[in-house]
């Protein structure tokens, strides 16, 4: 299992905050797209490091076509020296047709089309093959040698694909190399829901889960005092109850049997009562979302509930680049692991 982090959204700091990642040890660098662009930070972050991998969770797919995101990706991944990992998601309907005003359409096989295009596109480009590309969401068929980059010298980026739905989970095990799990995941969704969806869909392709990448950004409540801990039982909380208010996420909620919870945070979110719904996230709900421990016990709870279940583990939390909090974490982390792959 390798261990990641998250980087700075703000180009400024990208560098800085790429530079710790990989002298604290981190294997791995992940931006998302918020109020920021998440490719602009991965150049940064690439320029300023040699070994971390570096990749986007997520950028958006929809807000792009096929041709657009091929270019960055492969350019990055140039640029990168081959270390640049492309992990992609679908959004929900009411921003990709309200904020970014693009079309919205069974999502599931509009993104299974979307890999397989750009897929084409950097066979195109790696191997001089024509491009015809012909679906039902995308055509691709015009590639002359002035827009032809060539290859990478590196192959094309792994692409991760981001879900929370079975249907979408079952599109990355079969069109993805890895799987990026949502921060609203219980390790019991994992085990239940998510790593059966990703069987049904390597399957599908022909393939196991033997080499395929499971990526779970976890909360992480934790603090060196009572009131470092309760601040970041606060903050898990809120985002929490955000997420649960979104109906594409209420099937984990569903699975804890919490579904009025959903209809309740729903109800205030539309109210714009944002502080109130955090005070819904009881610790049971809490403790099923985040790990919560001091710092002596995390990485202890981290490896109980995560080894053996997903590849790759992230996580935001204060103080991630201290040293003096998070190394004995990263070390303890290592010792347990081991050396071990799922």
């Amino acid at each position: 299992m390798k261990i990641d982090c998250s980087i700075s959204l703000a180009i400024g700091g990208s560098a800085a905050t790429a530079r710790a990642a990989e002298e604290a040890g981190y294997d791995g660098a992940w931006t998302l797209e918020a109020s920021h662009d998440p490719f602009l930070p991965c150049v940064v972050a690439a320029e300023h490091s040699e070994r971390l991998e570096i990749g986007t969770s997520i950028a958006v797919a929809f807000a792009r076509n096929p041709m657009t995101m091929a270019y960055t990706a492969r350019d990055l991944q140039s640029f990168s020296k081959g270390r640049f990992l492309l992990g992609v998601g679908s959004q929900v309907k009411p921003h990709i047709e309200r904020r970014f005003s693009m079309p919205w359409s069974q999502p599931a096989a509009r993104m299974r089309e979307y890999i397989a295009a750009m897929r084409a596109i950097w066979d195109a480009w790696e191997n001089g093959t024509r491009l015809d590309f012909r679906g039902d969401f995308y055509t691709h068929t015009l590639m002359t040698p002035f827009f032809d980059p060539g290859p990478t010298g590196f192959g094309p980026p792994a692409v991760y694909l981001a879900g929370v739905s079975e249907r979408m989970t079952e599109v990355a095990g079969e069109a993805g190399d890895g799987f990026l799990g949502h921060g609203f995941t219980t390790e019991r969704y994992v085990r239940e829901v998510t790593r059966p969806a990703l069987e049904r869909g390597r399957a599908r392709a022909g393939k196991t889960l033997d080499g395929f990448n499971i990526a779970l950004p976890g909360f992480v409540v934790t603090g060196s005092t009572a009131e470092e801990m309760d601040a970041a039982a606060d903050t898990a909380r809120q985002r929490i109850a955000f997420y649960g208010s979104t109906p594409a996420y209420r099937g984990v909620l569903d699975l804890h049997g919490w579904s009025a919870l959903h209809d309740d945070l729903h109800v205030l979110s539309r109210q714009g009562r944002w502080v109130e719904m955090g005070k819904l996230i009881d610790d049971e709900i809490l403790h099923a979302f985040a790990v919560v421990a001091e710092p002596e016990q995390l990485a202890a709870e981290l490896l109980r509930r995560y080894r053996g279940i997903v590849t790759r583990l992230s996580f935001s939390a204060p103080h991630q680049f201290d040293a003096a909090r998070w190394q004995p974490v990263l070390e303890e982390l290592r010792a347990g692991l081991g050396g071990e792959t799922v």
